[in-house]
């Protein structure tokens, strides 16, 4: 089952306000599956998740 989380945080005045997206990915070495972490802007975490 994939688990898919993302936390928003408070954004600071004049900047964008960032999300933390982790994705569950299968290694392509071992089978097993490892998590990507990753801050992304705000809007764009739809590319985040559809990539591969």
């Amino acid at each position: 089952m994939a688990k898919k989380a993302v936390a928003t945080f408070a954004a600071k005045a004049g900047s964008r306000s960032m999300v933390k997206c982790i994705r569950m990915d299968k290694s392509p070495k071992t089978g097993a599956y490892v998590f990507t972490e990753l801050l992304v802007e705000s809007g764009k975490e739809k590319e985040f998740f559809n990539k591969k």
